[in-house]
């Protein structure tokens, strides 16, 4: 009788050990945002660093180019947010153009956390796991940041084919109307269309794209954008943290496998 209370005991506690507090990151030009492995919005503020010659931009266009302070900001963003043992689980969201570059930088920044396991995802199939979107059809996906602006057509939830350019919400003046953005979009999607030699950019439009990222919030955009397209956008729900909520939605899939190790998800 004793060995069998001891046993259940055992395995009652179990999950409560395998447990791993982790972490979900955005790590934007304009915005860095962090969502714990419950999907709370635990940090969403500029990403701006504070050494001691003034504030620094450690994030430019999609780019981190200043590791060091993506690194020191993470650490006053996060570091008395962790629980003091353990390590966390930490998975960042990826400009999908971003490559193995965006990725090593990403990488060593976040060490500063002691991570026990590094993961990334594109940002496009976080936004649309946040959308709740059928990942077994084509599916587009417009990102309108405030520097960099992406378009990305998944297939089975892989990315096919993406465009970028160096056009954000942030560069909207007298002399940049929105119109601009519009343009830049329709024509990344145009040349997606003239390149693809199947039918799934051409599928993915009929059936409409995801619209998320900030610009996402001003109609100026969101309603230019169906008429340029010739068809339909649907504006993710919250679409300004639509990446960082479905990496910590994916994060949480995660946590289901105990034996994994740091590494790289593209």
């Amino acid at each position: 009788m004793s060995v069998s209370g001891s046993v259940t005991a055992r395995r009652r506690a179990w999950p409560r050990r395998r447990q791993c507090w982790g972490v979900a990151l955005d790590l934007g030009s304009a915005r860095t945002r962090a969502c714990s492995s419950a999907g709370r919005m635990i940090v969403d503020v500029p990403t701006v660093g504070f050494p001691a010659t003034g504030a620094t931009y450690p994030v430019r266009r999609g780019a981190i180019v200043d590791t060091p302070g993506a690194a020191r900001m993470l650490d006053r963003l996060l570091g008395h947010r962790l629980p003091r043992f353990g390590r966390p689980l930490v998975i960042v969201a990826t400009p999908v153009l971003g490559g193995m570059a965006y990725r090593t930088e990403a990488r060593t920044a976040v060490e500063v956390l002691r991570p026990r396991a590094f993961l990334t995802v594109p940002a496009a199939r976080a936004v649309a796991v946040a959308a709740d979107a059928d990942l077994t059809r084509p599916l587009l996906v417009v990102d309108i940041g405030a520097h960099l602006s992406e378009v990305t057509l998944l297939t089975d939830g892989a990315v096919t084919d993406a465009r970028h350019t160096a056009l954000g919400t942030s560069d909207l003046d007298r002399l940049t109307p929105p119109a601009r953005i519009v343009e830049a979009v329709a024509a990344m999607v145009a040349a997606m269309l003239d390149q693809d030699r199947t039918s799934q950019a051409r599928d993915a439009l009929v059936r409409g794209a995801l619209l998320a990222g900030g610009g996402a919030l001003r109609p100026d955009l969101a309603y230019r954008l169906p008429d340029r397209l010739h068809a339909p956008v649907r504006v993710v729900p919250a679409p300004h943290t639509a990446a960082v909520r479905g990496a910590a939605t994916l994060l949480r899939a995660a946590h289901g496998r105990p034996s994994l190790k740091a590494r790289d998800q593209a």
